[in-house]
C-alpha cells in the first residue's frame, strides 16, 4: 500500500510503498477513506512529548483521524463486518482494565495511539486492534470525511465542553481557534453558551464567529483577561485551553469569575515542556477549578455522533480543505507558520 512515513523529526515525510496490514485474531483492517492531519501529529514529527511518552519510534507512519471501510477482520471478531462504515477514537482502549470497565478507556492503563504507538492512518489501509471494543460503526448519514474530522481535534473539543460542564447562558472563553478550539466553539455554541472566541489571527477569529462565537479577543491587540472580564461583567463561567500554550493557559484561569471552572485540552509544547506555573492563592481564594480533558470517551461517541447525525454538530464546516498524501509536507510546513485555517483532510491515498 501507498504510506507517508516519518523517518526522521523535522525532516520531510516520504511516500512510499510499505506492506498491506495484516490483522490478527482480534483485530481489523480499515481502507482508509479520510484521514485528518492533525497538529498532533505535526507535534510528533517535531519529536515533541517524549515527556509525556508520546514520541514515536521511528520510522512510522502517523495519522490517528480517520473514516473508512472495514475490509477483513480476524476470526475472533464478533461485532463487525467486511464493508460497515468505522471510525476509532484516537486513543486505543485495552478493554480489560479498570477504566475500560468503568466507561472511560481514554485513561486506560494501556492507551495508545494511532501513528505515536503503532502506524496510523496516513495510508491506504490501517490495522485497529482488538476491533469489537475499539471499532465505532458510523450512522448512515455521517460519511468518511466527517468522521475523520471528528477523530481527534472536533471529539476533544466536545469532550472538553462536557467536562467544562459547560450551561445554557454561560460565559465560556476558548483560547485557541484552530481545530480543537473551533470544534469547541461549535459544541458550546449548541448547548446554548455564549462563547467568546481568543486568537492572534484575524481569519480564525472571524471564522470563530461564524461557528457561533458571540465575542472576539485578538489576543495581540488586547489583554485577555481583561478584555474578558469586560465583556461578561465579571468574568467566563468557563475557561478552555485549546493550545497548551503557558500564555493562554494563564489568560484562561485569569479570565474566570469566582467558581469558575478552567479545562485544559491543549497539551504543552517544548518550551513549556509539560510544565506551567499557575496562579494558585487567585485559584484558592476564588474558588477557581482546574481540570484536564483527553479525547473522548468511546462511550461518549453515541451522544456525539447523534448530534452530528441529527445536523445540531456540523464538523465538516470546519474543514479548510481536501489534500494528498504528497500535500503532508505543506500542511506540516503550514501547521509550523499557523496558516491552517481549519482541519485539512487526506482523501487521495
Amino acid at each position: 500500500m501507498r504510506a507517508a512515513r516519518i523517518h526522521e523529526f523535522r525532516k520531510p515525510v516520504v511516500v512510499e510503498q510499505v506492506p498491506d496490514p495484516t490483522p490478527g485474531p482480534g483485530d481489523a483492517v480499515i481502507r482508509v477513506e479520510a484521514s485528518g492531519i492533525c497538529r498532533s501529529d505535526w507535534h510528533g514529527w517535531m519529536g515533541d512529548w517524549a515527556w509525556v511518552g508520546l514520541s514515536p519510534q521511528l520510522p512510522i507512519i502517523p495519522g490517528h483521524e480517520f473514516g473508512g471501510e472495514v475490509v477483513a477482520v480476524g476470526n475472533e471478531v464478533k461485532g463487525f463486518r467486511g464493508g460497515e462504515k468505522v471510525t476509532v477514537p484516537f486513543h486505543y482502549g485495552c478493554g480489560h482494565c479498570e477504566y475500560c470497565h468503568s466507561g472511560v478507556p481514554n485513561l486506560c492503563d494501556s492507551t495508545a495511539i494511532y501513528g505515536f504507538s503503532w502506524d496510523g492512518s496516513y495510508a491506504e489501509y490501517v490495522i485497529v486492534r482488538d476491533a469489537d471494543f475499539n471499532l465505532i460503526r458510523l450512522p448512515e448519514n455521517v460519511d468518511s470525511m466527517t468522521a475523520a474530522a471528528i477523530g481527534c481535534r472536533f471529539m476533544t473539543g466536545y469532550h472538553g465542553v462536557m467536562r467544562g460542564n459547560v450551561q445554557p447562558g454561560q460565559w465560556v472563553a476558548i483560547q485557541g481557534a484552530g481545530g480543537v478550539g473551533l470544534s469547541a466553539i461549535q459544541t458550546a455554541n449548541a448547548v446554548g453558551a455564549q462563547v467568546i472566541a481568543v486568537d492572534i489571527d484575524d481569519e480564525k477569529l472571524e471564522k470563530a464567529r461564524q461557528e457561533g462565537a458571540v465575542a472576539v479577543v485578538n489576543a495581540r491587540s488586547s489583554i485577555v483577561p481583561e478584555a474578558i472580564k469586560e465583556i461578561t461583567k465579571g468574568g467566563a463561567h468557563v475557561g478552555i485551553d485549546a493550545l497548551g500554550v503557558r500564555d493562554t493557559i494563564l489568560n484562561s484561569v485569569l479570565s474566570l469569575r469566582k467558581g469558575g471552572r478552567h479545562v485544559q485540552i491543549g497539551l504543552t509544547t517544548a518550551e513549556e515542556g509539560g510544565m506551567v506555573t499557575l496562579p494558585i492563592d487567585a485559584i484558592t481564594a476564588m474558588e477557581l477549578e482546574v481540570v484536564g480533558s483527553l479525547g473522548n470517551p468511546h462511550p461518549a461517541y453515541r451522544g456525539l455522533l447523534n448530534l452530528v447525525s441529527q445536523g445540531r454538530l456540523n464538523p465538516k464546516s470546519i474543514v479548510e480543505r481536501e489534500v494528498t498524501l504528497e500535500d503532508v509536507n505543506e500542511v506540516f510546513d503550514n501547521m509550523t507558520n499557523f496558516r491552517t485555517k481549519g482541519f485539512n483532510i487526506i482523501t487521495q491515498f
